[in-house]
């Protein structure tokens, strides 16, 4: 009796202690982003922190958050990891966490603007791990309990450390499509991205095979080999980045089908270029010429033979590796996804900047002689297939939408012919 008592006090103990790094971080955020007391949010740091950011610093961070992203509103959830604590916050103009880790006395040691992490409930009877090399990929599963059409999607994101529902702003597209299969009787499993989930793993030496299509895989085989969905079709969507690599997703895991959602065609630094180009045109002042010019220069060297798998991340495009950019030079997607054997859907938004009509045209001229390849043409749609207006700019983004309605039937029609 007297040891459960005193595991009941360390238990409240651990509690009380995470609550009040709770509190101390909900008053910091207030004090910097509302009150714009820098000074006095300043004293939450540990001197190994304050003094690499003195007061000057941390007050042009906030102006620079502010200006970037709007007015703090508030925080929606905070949720806890270790010592560290993600307040998940609401800006006029955005959503994403604020990264706040404590030491043992309680003062900051570390402050960072992430994108949102989700954090799977105890209760949350849709959270699923599958293993897949020194992971744990962490996702939801929907299955249909009623009208189950025996098919599950697998969805695989497109560049950056994307979550599993592809969030950026308010807008949610995995989350929308796989919704929508979920009505439909189409199951559906999205995953947060390793370079989300577990950024760590990914380093100097790491290529897209270890960001993206290793995890791809391992995931569609996972299901292809449970016992518990032998009679399901396994299906492949992939977006963007997720797109593009999908010729060599089919080459390692034989999945039904294969949907690809705004996939390019080029090499990726020609589209980088591209992108640059086009957001100086309808933002000079967002995205300066300097910037524009640099782009060239790094797209220039990349394409030169002075190019090695050494070179210095700095003198590359996007500061990836060298080992990054030696792996996309192999890989040609239009010769490989003459390879692919099963039934291929490629759907194209008209107002999409980041990947154009130009990728559409190869994908379609390379699979001109497959009879199963379906390719969808969608006018008013952006990169992330939500309907727009006027020019396509970044601050479509930020302009709260959901996935067009038309792409979603003409994706179901298609999983279910």
């Amino acid at each position: 009796m007297k040891k459960t008592f005193i595991l009941f006090l360390i238990l409240v103990s651990l509690v009380s202690f995470a609550q009040e790094r709770k509190d101390l971080g909900n008053t910091f955020i207030k004090t910097l982003l509302v009150d714009k007391n820098t000074e006095k949010a300043h004293a939450s740091f540990d001197a190994s922190i304050a003094g690499e950011i003195p007061v000057r610093d941390l007050k042009s961070v906030v102006d620079q958050i502010l200006g970037n992203l709007g007015a703090f509103k508030n925080v929606v959830e905070v949720n806890q990891e270790n010592d560290k604590y993600y307040y998940y916050s609401e800006f006029e103009k955005s959503k994403l966490d604020i990264l706040i880790t404590f030491n043992e006395q309680n003062k900051i040691i570390g402050f960072l603007l992430v994108p949102h992490k989700i954090f799977d409930k105890a209760d949350d009877k849709t959270a699923l791990k599958i293993k897949s090399g020194d992971i744990e990929l962490k996702g939801t599963l929907l299955v249909p309990e009623q009208n189950s059409k025996k098919k599950l999607v697998v969805f695989v994101h497109g560049s950056g450390p994307q979550d599993r529902d592809e969030a950026i702003g308010d807008n949610r597209p995995f989350k929308d499509i796989a919704d929508d299969l979920f009505k439909n009787g189409i199951a559906s499993y999205r995953y947060d991205k390793r370079t989300n989930s577990n950024p760590e793993t990914f380093s100097e030496q790491s290529t897209a095979a270890d960001e993206t299509i290793n995890d791809a895989v391992n995931v569609v085989n996972y299901f292809k080999t449970n016992a518990d969905y032998k009679d399901y079709q396994i299906i492949v969507l992939g977006h963007s980045l997720g797109a593009y690599l999908m010729p060599r997703i089919a080459g390692k895991a034989k999945a039904s089908k294969y949907i690809f959602m705004a996939g390019n065609a080029r090499p990726m630094q020609d589209l980088i270029l591209d992108q640059y180009e086009y957001i100086h045109k309808v933002n000079p002042t967002g995205l300066p010429q300097t910037e524009v010019e640099n782009i060239k220069k790094q797209v220039a060297f990349l394409n030169s033979g002075k190019f090695t798998a050494d070179t210095p991340s700095s003198e590359l495009p996007l500061g990836l590796s060298g080992a990054y950019w030696k792996y996309l030079q192999t890989y040609k997607p239009l010769d490989e996804v003459k390879t692919i054997q099963s039934p291929m859907f490629f759907a194209q938004g008209g107002r999409d900047y980041q990947v154009t009509e130009k990728d559409f045209s190869l994908w379609k001229n390379a699979l001109k002689n497959d009879k199963t390849a379906v390719f969808k043409w969608y006018p008013s749609l952006s990169h992330i297939f939500i309907k727009g207006t006027g020019t396509p700019s970044p601050k479509d983004y930020g302009i709260k939408g959901n996935v067009d309605q038309e792409f979603l039937n003409d994706l179901i029609q298609f999983i279910l012919k």
